[in-house]
C-alpha cells in the first residue's frame, strides 16, 4: 500500500516522503510477499511476533516523541497519532495472539537479539533531546506503519479477524503536519536525520524476516 501525495512537497517533507517511499516497508520485496494469499502462515507468524517485540509495548515511538516535544504545533500532531497507534498496538497484540508461537527457526537467539537492538534503537531515536529527530522518527513510523498494515491486514483476514480501524487518516495527518512545518535547516537536518534511522531499522528488520523465512524453508 502507497501513500498519495495530493501536491509536490517541498525541502523536508519531500526528502522524508521520498526516503518512505524508496526505503520504507512498501519498498521491502519480503513484506510485499507476505501481504500476497501465498503468503505461509509461518511467515506471517515470524513477522507479527517481530512486529509485536518492537512495537507492541507501551510507550512507543510515538508516545516517545510526544512525552519529549517541547513543539505545541507538532504536540497537537503527536498526540493524535499516540491515540491512533495506541489501536494499532492492540491489534498487533491481538494478532501475536491468533498466530500462535514463534516459528522454529535456525539462529533464534542472534535472531532475537538483533530485533531486541532495532527495539532499543528505535527508543533512542524518538526520546532524542536533538530538536527534530523525535518528531521526524514518529512521523516516518506513522508513514510507514501504513504498508505495515498491509501485512496486518493480511494476517487477519487470514485468521478470520476483523482487520481494525483504518490507519490511512493518520498517515495523511502525518503528511499535512510535514508539510506545514516551518524549521530552521538544523532542525529540518535532525528530522531527515531521524526518518532515515527509523526506516533503517524497519529494512532491517524485513531483511532479517527474509533470512529467517529462507533459514525455514532449507531446514
Amino acid at each position: 500500500m502507497t501513500i498519495a501525495i495530493d501536491k509536490r512537497p517541498q525541502g523536508c517533507a519531500a526528502t522524508i516522503l521520498a526516503m518512505v517511499a524508496s526505503d520504507g516497508t512498501a519498498a521491502a520485496p519480503h513484506a510485499r510477499a507476505l501481504a500476497l494469499p501465498s503468503a505461509t502462515l509461518r511467515d506471517i507468524a515470524d513477522a507479527v511476533h517481530a512486529l509485536c517485540v518492537i512495537h507492541g509495548s507501551f510507550p512507543g515511538i510515538v508516545d516517545h516523541a510526544f512525552s519529549g516535544s517541547t513543539d505545541p504545533f507538532a504536540r497537537d500532531w503527536l498526540e493524535q497519532a499516540a491515540n491512533a497507534v495506541s489501536t494499532e498496538r492492540a491489534l498487533l497484540v491481538r494478532l501475536t495472539a491468533a498466530v500462535g508461537p514463534l516459528p522454529s527457526t535456525p539462529g533464534q537467539a542472534a535472531s532475537q537479539a538483533a530485533i531486541l537492538g532495532q527495539r532499543n534503537a528505535l527508543e533512542l531515536l524518538s526520546r532524542s533531546d536533538r530538536a527534530g529527530c523525535a518528531t521526524g522518527t514518529a512521523i516516518a513510523f506513522v508513514l510507514d506503519w501504513v504498508a505495515v498494515r498491509g501485512v496486518l491486514d493480511s494476517c487477519a483476514r487470514r485468521m478470520a479477524l476483523p482487520t481494525g480501524e483504518p490507519f490511512m487518516a493518520a498517515a495523511h495527518q502525518a503528511m499535512a503536519l510535514l508539510k506545514a512545518i516551518e524549521a530552521s535547516a538544523s532542525v529540518e537536518r535532525a528530522m531527515a536525520f531521524g526518518a532515515q534511522q527509523m526506516l533503517a531499522q524497519h529494512r532491517g528488520l524485513w531483511q532479517l524476516l527474509e533470512s529467517r523465512a529462507a533459514a525455514r524453508q532449507a531446514m
